[in-house]
């Protein structure tokens, strides 16, 4: 009987980790056109062949919250928060390593 518990326990937890991957996916997705914008009007030194591979950089080193509110501003529209929240992750060293790799592969 306690086996039986702790499976599907296991089981329900191992459910919710899939359900929570897959809506960070979502989100992750929905907030390329913002980031895309954000990045495109608001950071003219970045070179256009290099806008889309800065903008994965971007999404990639995005925290969960960040996600969502870049996620909400592809509905909403780009605003000076947008820009922040951009700006703040293009500025993590992760991110400049990332943004690094990415424009000497494009380059």
């Amino acid at each position: 009987m306690i086996r039986a518990m702790i499976l599907t326990s296991i089981l329900a937890l191992s459910a919710c980790a899939d359900v929570q991957n897959a809506a960070d996916r979502t989100g992750r997705k929905a907030a390329t056109s913002a980031v895309t914008e954000t990045i495109a009007i608001h950071f003219p030194q970045v070179p256009k062949p290099l806008i889309e591979a800065f903008m994965g950089c971007v999404i990639e080193n995005a925290q969960a919250v960040e996600v969502r509110e870049l996620a909400k501003d592809s509905f909403g529209g780009v605003d000076e928060q947008t820009v922040a929240v951009v700006g703040n992750i293009m500025s993590r060293p992760a991110t400049q390593t990332c943004l690094r790799t990415r424009a000497t592969s494009i380059l």
